[in-house]
């Protein structure tokens, strides 16, 4: 049994049944004439983190959230603060920030009345500037 096998049996063991069929593995060439398919099959992660990720990607999709993230960059704010920054309502903001607090990229903390938000962690920070690299590449 190969090793990939082996890893795919130990977790059909372990686990409950996935919606997802474990992947076949595949020896034979390309007809390209490689045959690195197998190695990309064996570090492909799992359905459900690929589904995580596309869905975290997503976020990003709206430029109302990605003008918050950049506000909330170096400082922390409060939604009428927010709201002036990214020239938007504070109902708009209040519901991208609902968006942007699942997804775990924003936290925030109360003070008195006031809630302020902040960037999660480092993290957010680093796929902006990573983000806003490869397109001013």
């Amino acid at each position: 049994m190969s090793e990939s096998e082996t890893i795919i049996a130990r977790k059909a063991k372990t686990s409950a049944p996935s919606a997802t069929p474990p992947r076949e593995t595949h020896d034979a060439t390309l007809p390209c004439g490689c045959s690195g398919a197998q190695a990309a099959i064996d570090e492909m992660p799992d359905e459900e983190l690929l589904y995580d990720l596309a869905d975290l990607f997503k976020v990003f999709a709206d430029t109302t959230r990605i003008k918050i993230l950049y506000a909330l960059m170096g400082t922390e704010l409060c939604v009428a603060d927010l709201s002036e920054a990214v020239s938007a309502s504070q109902s708009a903001v209040s519901h991208q920030l609902r968006t942007l607090k699942q997804s775990r990229l924003v936290k925030f903390r109360r003070d008195g009345k006031n809630v302020i938000y902040s960037l999660a962690d480092d993290h957010v920070y680093t796929m902006l500037n990573q983000g806003m690299n490869h397109l001013c590449e």
